[in-house]
């Protein structure tokens, strides 16, 4: 397969001569998939007909080695699936159809059935095969993928090729190829592993590929956050064993499995019930499920009752201290895992330690604190991380308001008795706190979005106006600033009229009506008799109208004194009929002049208020490095139409209809979500507390309530040139949890 690679690819002698684009890489690529499956048949046939130290016992099994043969006497059908799943995964970014395994969340656990369980144990034991496997030669390939993303820092997590993309292809095959669960669970390890060393080798070769054409490897982010864990990549610390921890157990706590009382002692009851036992020659059995029962430390309970009919074959109920030393370790790893992230302050970490003995009587009495996200006792901890994320520096406005209120609540709780109640009074107590700071805040949010909401509104009816207006002028001849007026500075008047019309006209002021003049008015055609006597009498009114349209929706002072300018000089002409050769020659000027007005279906307009009440960015205010910024756009857009030419030759029945490749879209963020945002040469911490209904116009809130709102337009630029850096796309709790769930996930696999 190496030398078919490198055939396939070459290595160029002189750089400007061959410079690949993403697709042509993606390509490349997906041509060896084929062979890459067939390399990992060969290795299982191998392991299960070869001898010695080539010998793998698993495969042995009649059902496993069955299955192998069956493989290798027909590898096309397995082949095609996972060329085909690869494919479009590739495609798609890796972006879709997770399995549970790569977004196991703590809370959702309990919702998993068996069937999921094992297949995310299945898959992890397969990534992790392969994760060792490329460990060495997956970074150089991440750096330049990422270059030809179009970034300039490397994002592991956006490369099209990365290697839980052929695991998840890997695992699509067997699972459609074969059946049984039992034989696919031998033989997903095995085969991940033989994917890992063929892939490794892959990588290499495009390396090798990729940098004799001349592109250069993206750089490494540095000391920033690591996605949107705060986590130092440190392990935690073994203060408490962990040999409970293991995803069956993890569900049962979520499930409240361990919850059922200890059922009463009885050996001493024993000797009274041996006769009936021995007539029922259940003797035997009894005894050794009282030998392997697990010791109870405790008094036991007064005796109850031997329930005779009870099915004395089956194994005893798990003890319930077996669910509060489980629940233990888990808040003890939450807490392990919170004092570890980097983006929480230092003074808040010792006042977290200082609550952890609570949160842990809280845990041991109450199992709902891990099964309910809404329990008290999450909704404390939560509130306070989140909104400890405002502050990155403990010398910021604001913080020891904040930290004076967290104090106050860690006292408060050693004085108490824990219980779900008294958590609940205590976010009562916070919430009330912090209301009041933000109350100035949240009615300049509220005054943000009602702004923001109707500059939505307006402009996606202008952009129905634009396509209307357009058309009207499709076969007539007017100058270009004309028709640039109509579809954007006019079709904004136009639109704000008729949002601010409550009697239900569709043209409360004529400005829909104003149109068919304006264009009569400037359109090149022969003479007509009384033409100039009608503009004459036109003319002052047009203007005045138009002058009173833009100034309701305070347009550019300066962009309506162009437009005007441009449009007197070719009324002139026409009223003089081409009588005044100095004013014909002003008039053909203006008729090639380009009109300077934006273009309203790339970027939003918002008039001069939203834009104060809102603290709207602009997108041609935002300093960054436009020769980047330019470089960027071309190498997404190249990029787009490759993969969706590439996407349609692929697969007729399965391409995929978006290509999701690139940096991420704007619709990925959620409310709620931190950022830090560099306007003008500085970075402001600020959490997405609105998006507009159709995800036009976003509005983070910084520290001390200051709105910082942009486009969807603006957003991307931010993003795809690293001037948009997400810190926290989830509450931090959930996250710290989540790393237990991926934890438990890992003791599994031993």
């Amino acid at each position: 397969m190496a030398k078919t690679m490198k055939l396939r690819l070459g290595v160029a002698d002189d750089p400007t001569q061959l410079q690949p684009s993403l697709s042509d890489c993606l390509a490349a690529i997906l041509q060896q998939a084929n062979g890459l499956m067939a390399e990992v048949l060969h290795g299982l046939d191998t392991g299960a007909a070869g001898t010695g130290s080539r010998r793998i016992a698993a495969f042995q099994q009649p059902a496993v080695r069955g299955t192998i043969l069956a493989l290798r006497a027909g590898p096309a059908a397995i082949q095609a699936t996972f060329v085909q799943e690869l494919t479009r995964l590739v495609y798609e970014g890796g972006g879709k159809d997770q399995t549970a395994a790569e977004v196991l969340r703590f809370d959702d656990l309990q919702l998993f059935a068996d069937e999921q369980l094992d297949q995310s144990i299945e898959l992890a034991r397969a990534q992790q095969e392969v994760a060792l496997a490329v460990d060495d030669s997956l970074p150089a390939v991440d750096a330049l993928i990422s270059t030809m993303l179009g970034w300039r820092t490397i994002q592991p997590g956006l490369n099209p090729i990365r290697p839980d993309v052929f695991v998840r292809a890997l695992q699509f095959a067997l699972q459609e190829h074969v059946r049984d669960a039992h034989v696919r669970e031998a033989l997903i390890t095995p085969a991940a592993g033989l994917l890992g060393v063929n892939l490794r080798r892959l990588y290499r070769e495009v390396t090798d590929w990729l940098r004799s054409t001349g592109i250069e490897p993206a750089v490494p982010l540095g000391g920033r956050v690591d996605k949107t864990t705060g986590a130092s990549g440190k392990p935690v610390s073994d203060a408490a064993a962990k040999t409970l921890l293991t995803l069956d157990r993890l569900r049962k706590l979520l499930t409240g499995d361990f919850d059922t009382p200890r059922k009463a002692e009885f050996l001493h009851t024993v000797p009274a019930s041996m006769a009936m036992l021995q007539y029922l020659k259940k003797t035997d059995e009894l005894v050794k499920r009282l030998e392997q029962r697990p010791r109870v430390e405790t008094v036991a309970a007064p005796a109850q009752p031997v329930d005779m009919l009870a099915d004395v074959g089956q194994p005893a109920p798990a003890p319930a201290r077996i669910g509060e030393q489980l629940g233990q370790e888990v808040v003890q790893m939450m807490f392990e895992h919170l004092l570890e992230d980097r983006r929480l302050l230092p003074a808040l970490k010792r006042e977290l330690k200082t609550m952890e003995p609570a949160v842990h009587r809280l845990a041991k009495a109450d199992s709902r604190f891990f099964s309910d996200r809404t329990h008290p006792g999450r909704q404390v901890l939560d509130r306070i991380t989140q909104r400890s994320l405002a502050f990155t520096s403990e010398e910021d406005p604001g913080w020891p308001r904040f930290i004076a209120t967290v104090q106050e609540a860690s006292r408060w709780l050693e004085s108490k008795v824990i219980d779900a109640d008294t958590f609940a009074e205590l976010q009562h107590s916070l919430q009330e706190q912090w209301k009041e700071q933000d109350q100035g805040g949240k009615h300049k949010r509220e005054e943000a979005a009602k702004a923001l909401l109707h500059a939505e509104q307006r402009n996606l009816l202008a952009q129905k106006l634009a396509a209307e207006f357009v058309q009207l002028v499709e076969d007539i001849d007017v100058a270009d600033f004309v028709r640039d007026f109509l579809r954007n500075a006019w079709a904004q008047v136009v639109a704000d009229a008729q949002l601010s019309c409550e009697d239900g006209s569709s043209d409360p002021f004529g400005y829909r009506a104003l149109v068919d003049d304006l264009i009569w008015s400037v359109q090149k055609t022969s003479a007509q008799r009384g033409r100039a006597r009608r503009l004459v009498q036109m003319i002052p009114g047009l203007l005045q109208r138009m002058r009173e349209g833009l100034q309701r929706i305070g347009y550019p002072s300066e962009l309506t004194q162009r437009f005007f300018d441009h449009l007197i000089t070719l009324h002139k002409a026409a009223v003089q009929e081409g009588r005044d050769p100095e004013v014909q020659k002003a008039a053909d000027a203006a008729w090639n002049e380009e009109s300077g007005f934006s273009d309203s279906a790339v970027e939003m307009w918002l008039d001069g208020v939203e834009v104060q009440e809102s603290g709207y960015v602009d997108f041609q205010g935002l300093e960054t490095d436009t020769e980047h910024v330019a470089s960027v756009e071309a190498a997404q857009q190249e990029a787009q139409a490759r993969q969706q030419e590439e996407a349609q030759r692929s697969s007729e029945e399965d391409a995929p209809g978006e290509i999701t490749l690139g940096a991420g879209r704007p619709e990925d963020l959620r409310v709620g979500t931190w950022v830090e945002i560099r306007i003008k040469a500085e970075w402001v911490r600020a959490q997405l507390t609105w998006c507009s209904p159709h995800a036009t116009l976003f509005m983070f809130t910084s520290a001390g309530g200051t709105a910082h709102s942009m486009s969807r337009r603006t957003l991307d630029r931010l993003r795809s040139t690293d001037h948009l850096r997400v810190v926290a796309d989830r509450p931090v709790v959930e996250e710290a949890l989540d790393q237990v769930a991926q934890a438990a996930l890992k003791n599994s696999l031993k």
